[in-house]
Parts: C-alpha cells; sequence; structure tokens
C-alpha cells in the first residue's frame, strides 16, 4: 500500500464533528455516539450530549442488543489514545457501521460543541 492510499484508509475510519452535530440537531438518528472511556463516571464527569456510555472493555458483551441499521460513532478522550480504535475493530468484526470521531472528546469541548454532565 502506497502512502496516498495509507492515509486514504486512515482518514475513512473517522467522522467530522460537523456531520455528527447537523445529526444531533436535526434529530434524524442517523448516528449512535458511544462514549467508549472506561474511566469511572466521577472521573468522566460530562460526556457528549445523548450519547450512549459503553466502556470499551464492555463493548462486545453490548453489541448484540445493538442494530446494524444504525451507524455507530465512537469517541474517547483524545483522538491519540487507542480506545476509539479498539471499539472500531470490534464493530467492524461483527459487522456494523462505525467510525471515531475526529478530534475525540477534547475536539467535540475544544469546539463548545453539546454536553451533558454524568448523573
Amino acid at each position: 500500500m502506497n502512502k496516498v492510499e495509507f492515509l486514504e484508509t486512515y482518514l475513512s475510519l473517522y467522522i467530522n464533528h460537523h456531520e455528527v452535530l447537523e445529526d444531533m440537531e436535526n434529530k434524524t438518528g442517523k448516528y449512535v455516539v458511544i462514549d467508549v472511556r472506561n474511566a469511572p463516571k466521577k472521573v468522566k464527569k460530562d460526556k457528549i450530549k445523548h450519547s450512549v456510555e459503553i466502556p470499551a472493555k464492555d463493548l462486545k458483551n453490548h453489541l448484540s442488543s445493538l442494530g446494524k441499521d444504525k451507524i455507530y460513532v465512537v469517541y474517547d478522550w483524545t483522538g491519540g489514545t487507542i480506545l476509539g480504535k479498539a471499539a472500531l475493530l470490534d464493530f467492524y468484526k461483527n459487522g456494523f457501521e462505525a467510525y471515531e470521531l475526529g478530534g475525540a472528546l477534547e475536539g467535540w469541548k475544544g469546539m463548545n460543541l453539546p454536553l451533558e454532565e454524568i448523573e
């Protein structure tokens, strides 16, 4: 694989926050956003608004309850961490369509996009 093909493949794993936000605002429900951080709620404190919390370490146990008619968007603390990529691998191995959120939670917060406190 040459460098261009490699980068095209790599970038195809990510989705832009604008696309996810537009889906949220239009309430089309195309995407299900999943917080895959493994930290306890008291450490996480907040999450992307309306996201579902499924820690990466537990994702395999939840796949059977997720519909394949949705597109899943996973996020971790930052784009440099591996939990989102590990979650993508679990989704792909089981026939789901999924992406990692470009910029992760750090980028979402940096853009002052909708968050909610974790209860």
